[in-house]
């Protein structure tokens, strides 16, 4: 497939009531490969005037669209499932391109977005009531679900597809229309999802997209406008705190997937390669870029060295490069700043007593956002990296002695979105598993996110659920409807 037409076939305008139109005056923002630095396209600069009008299209459509049969949204889903795995190459091309991510890892990531698509698909036909007889007897009561009315939804860069898809999804599907906001790094995937979604049915007002390189300018007025009724956002926690503030104003139900530091535990008595194995999934996926990256690992001192060797042997002979060349590993990072972090943390580590098993020099590229696969031990406590998440392809790892002691480590954060423990020990692996703050746990595996199950987070990692049977109700009221029959 040719690059330029891949990005050529893209619309760069907004998506406005079923139309694409300009944004005011014009205005244009650049989409940079991250691999090179040099620009893609440009896309429309939405204004606050212009999120107004999304947001408009929004509220206009949503009687019709509630009244719409879950049948209906759920053939509109599973068209755009279909569509989705139809055209699977050349979005994961399109979104290599603007993001970074090697092509088989965008492949797995279309293949994961349209599963959010068929999963709500069946959710839609599945949203139930109750009917129950009042304790005197008297009255019955009648229980129905009805969609929360207009959505915002905020999505962020590194998984430009998936965290679209997982909005969108149980929004669709339980009535609910919306405004939906890439990130400026990555807007190009998003679009071309807008193009896909008008293609499977999905009517003219129901999905809006706006993009913009000012967030806050556009989204907060919508916020504090009293049109919407619930926000969606996944980012940071620092974001994220801000924008619960500004839905306080008007009480919008927001459901918030924030910032984690997930611990990565190996006990002395785990599989080591299936350890290491799960260490580089946990790690390496979308180049350490994601909340659920393991971010501090915590390994047994009698097998740290062990696990160290081999996870530096593995992590070495990843081969870095631009996504879209064949073999390719590594991508690189979405911008110099994310760069400029991860090295930044990497000096603080080894300045604070850390010796670098693998990597930690940037390459001498004349282009692009790309660091080595790193691998660090005898990480202390107070290193930076303990307490802030790295966003980039640096396994850093740290002895403990006891399970207590261990335990104790891992809770020690504001975070708490995902943990790993490998061990052979039943009692151990679920005495552990329950005593850790976190909305989930992998158990002798590296990857827990599954459009079928509950994704989030506790403490300052979020509010609610993201996919599972229970991601549709974030997007559904419940009613009560009393019913006098007389005594």
């Amino acid at each position: 497939m040719d690059e330029s037409s891949v990005v050529g076939a893209v619309e760069k305008r907004l998506f406005i009531d079923g139309k694409w139109v300009e944004a005011t005056r014009g205005a244009t923002f650049d989409v940079v490969d991250p691999s090179t630095g040099e620009v893609l396209c440009a896309v429309a600069d939405a204004s606050p005037a212009d999120g107004r009008a999304a947001l408009e299209a929004a509220v206009a459509a949503q009687p019709d669209f509630a009244r719409t049969s879950p049948r209906e949204r759920a053939d509109m889903l599973t068209t755009a499932y279909e569509l989705l795995i139809e055209r699977a190459d050349e979005l994961a091309l399109l979104m290599t391109l603007e993001m970074g991510k090697p092509l088989p890892e965008a492949r797995g990531e279309i293949a994961y977005a349209a599963e959010f698509f068929r999963h709500f698909a069946g959710e839609a036909v599945r949203i139930d009531g109750g009917y129950q007889t009042a304790p005197a007897g008297n009255a019955r009561f009648l229980i129905t679900r009805q969609p929360v009315g207009p959505c915002l939804l905020i999505t962020p860069w590194n998984f430009p597809m998936a965290m679209g898809t997982r909005k969108l999804g149980p929004a669709i599907a339980a009535g609910c229309t919306s405004v939906i906001k890439p990130a400026h790094q990555t807007p190009l995937s998003m679009l071309a999802l807008m193009g896909i979604l008008a293609e499977a049915g999905v009517p003219a007002g129901a999905v809006n997209c706006v993009t913009a390189m000012d967030a806050n300018g556009v989204m907060e007025p919508l916020i504090r406008s009293g049109l919407a009724r619930k926000l969606s956002f996944t980012g940071s926690t620092r974001v994220g705190r801000i924008l619960l503030e500004q839905c306080a104003e008007k009480v919008l139900r927001t459901s918030l997937e924030l910032g984690g530091n997930a611990p990565f535990i190996v006990f002395e008595d785990a599989d080591l390669d299936e350890a290491v194995t799960g260490a580089i999934a946990a790690k390496m996926r979308n180049m350490g870029e994601a909340c659920t990256a393991a971010n501090r690992i915590f390994v047994h001192a009698s097998v740290i060295d062990e696990f160290g060797r081999r996870l530096a042997e593995r992590m070495g002979a990843l081969t870095v490069g631009r996504g879209t060349e064949p073999g390719v590993n590594v991508g690189p990072l979405i911008d110099e700043a994310g760069r400029d972090k991860v090295r930044s943390l990497v000096a603080d580590a080894v300045g604070r007593g850390a010796t670098v098993l693998t990597g930690g020099v940037v390459p001498e590229h004349n282009r692009g956002y790309f660091y080595p696969p790193t691998v660090l031990t005898g990480v202390p406590r107070e290193a930076a990296m303990a307490d802030q998440e790295i966003f980039g392809p640096v396994a850093p790892l740290t002895p403990f002695s006891t399970e207590e002691e261990v335990v104790r480590a891992a809770n020690d954060t504001e975070y708490g979105l995902v943990a790993y423990v490998f061990t052979n020990d039943l009692r151990r692996a679920l005495r552990v598993a329950e005593s850790i703050e976190t909305g989930m746990v992998g158990l002798n595996q590296g990857v827990v996110s599954n459009p079928a199950a509950p994704f989030g987070g506790v403490k300052q990692s979020g509010l609610g659920r993201e996919g599972g049977a229970v991601g549709i109700d974030e997007f559904l009221e419940t009613k009560y409807i009393g019913i006098a029959v007389g005594d």
